[in-house]
């Protein structure tokens, strides 16, 4: 037998409404506290992110999993500000996107348009009917509903974020609005972290390009070289080379790599090359003495970083050249003959410059028949954390042998686009060809 309730019917009645409602409050609570987590998440993930295409795709995928959209789109205003210079999409499938193969990008007007001369928030719940709409062009897929942000960097407008059609087929309300907003101050923010490194990266590339020479006139050598910066977020880099006719006839050749990617790499990187220059061009002696001379005068007069390096001579012999070289810890050179064959000429590195300037440097030769190649490289154009060395080198080996005949500006081209390297450090590679003997 179940006790009676000692409440009257309509209190119990109230209190239990009241329970009701309580109950709702604390589940819109708990909904609203997870949304903002979710936001929050949302936005240390773009944050993150320093690459601007990068940037912008995150931030339409991450709105479209915020409210749960289909599609979405962000619309880069051009700099007249009355049009789109770019329109960035998500979502669409392959069959989609196929549709619209012959199809341009959006110019701007409809409800793109009308966003972007009145850059307050757009919710539609019919497309089609809206007084602004101006319909879908040819194999665009059929969309409902839209919600309209404007996204503003250091107080303009930068570009437009549009949702499409809610997965749960209900429209935009206010909640979605208000979420996207928030979103759209943080991606604000995001987008100017990755343009001020964009400009920052660039100059920093234009000053490492400004330290490095122009190759010099070396006829009857030819010679090209090429720099590419790291493609991981390095400022500065450290790689170096050089090359000089000197007066004993011989072509001096040099490929280095200070340790460290900031400014003070770079400018120890000029410092070092300016000084073996002027070593060079002052003695007739050999590359390991010339070596330990600018190890020497480093260690007195500067506090610059280990370096490593590679100097050789390339001088005339009877019937074939002869290549003198000694290294301070860095890679060999590569040696491709005329005749189709490759060969690292390894040999004991010595030990990077600003180690030890006391230990002795060796000297390498090897005889270099007329109209060989010989490739200088730092370590960044093979270094992979997921690859030995030795199969990076061979796989560098394979593409120059297969591209040999090119013209040594376009074989160097060859080898930075198809590198072994993972790309987390920078690179330069210096060829030389050797030509006729007088």
């Amino acid at each position: 037998m179940e006790p009676e309730d000692p409440l009257p019917p309509d209190v119990r009645l109230r209190l239990d409404a009241e329970w009701d409602r309580v109950t709702e409050q604390l589940h819109s609570l708990a909904e609203a506290h997870e949304r903002l987590q979710e936001l929050l998440d949302a936005v240390l993930a773009i944050s993150r992110e320093l690459e601007l295409p990068v940037v912008l795709r995150k931030i339409v995928a991450t709105a479209m999993d915020l409210v749960g959209a289909r599609y979405g789109a962000l619309g880069v205003l051009d700099e007249e500000r009355t049009g789109l210079s770019a329109f960035i999409t998500v979502g669409m499938t392959e069959r989609e996107l196929a549709n619209m193969a012959g199809v341009g990008q959006p110019r701007g007007r409809g409800l793109l348009g009308h966003l972007i001369h009145h850059p307050e928030p757009l919710r539609a719940d019919d497309i089609p009917s809206h007084p602004h709409a101006v319909g879908f062009p040819p194999g665009h897929p059929p969309m409902r509903t839209l919600l309209g942000v404007a996204i503003s960097v250091r107080g303009e407008i930068y570009g437009d974020l549009y949702l499409a059609d809610r997965r749960d087929g209900q429209p935009f309300d206010t909640e979605d609005e208000a979420v996207v907003l928030a979103l759209a101050g943080a991606a604000g923010v995001a987008i100017d972290k990755a343009r001020l490194f964009d400009q920052v990266r660039a100059g920093a590339e234009q000053f490492q390009r400004l330290l490095l020479p122009h190759l010099p006139d070396l006829r009857p050598f030819t010679a090209a070289a090429i720099y590419r910066p790291a493609t991981t977020p390095g400022l500065l880099g450290g790689d170096w080379y050089d090359a000089v006719l000197l007066p004993d006839h011989a072509c001096a050749i040099v490929v280095g790599d200070v340790v460290g990617h900031d400014m003070q790499a770079a400018a120890a990187m000029a410092q070092t090359r300016n000084m073996l220059r002027a070593l060079l061009y002052d003695r007739c002696s050999p590359p390991s003495a010339v070596l330990t001379q600018l190890d020497r005068t480093l260690h007195a007069i500067t506090d610059d970083p280990v370096a490593t390096a590679c100097l050789a001579r390339i001088e005339p012999g009877e019937d074939a050249w002869t290549l003198r070289w000694s290294s301070a810890g860095h890679l060999p050179p590569l040696l491709i003959t005329p005749d189709g064959r490759t060969e690292y000429l390894d040999a004991e590195p010595g030990l990077p410059l600003g180690v030890d300037a006391a230990q002795p440097r060796p000297d390498h030769t090897h005889s270099v028949p007329v109209g060989a190649t010989v490739i200088f490289f730092t370590d960044g154009l093979v270094e992979h954390p997921d690859h030995p060395i030795d199969t990076s080198l061979s796989t560098l080996a394979a593409t120059a042998i297969a591209h040999a005949e090119l013209p040594l500006d376009e074989l160097c081209q060859t080898l930075a686009d198809h590198h072994p390297g993972d790309g987390h450090d920078d690179i330069a590679i210096l060829a030389v060809r050797t030509p006729p003997l007088a």
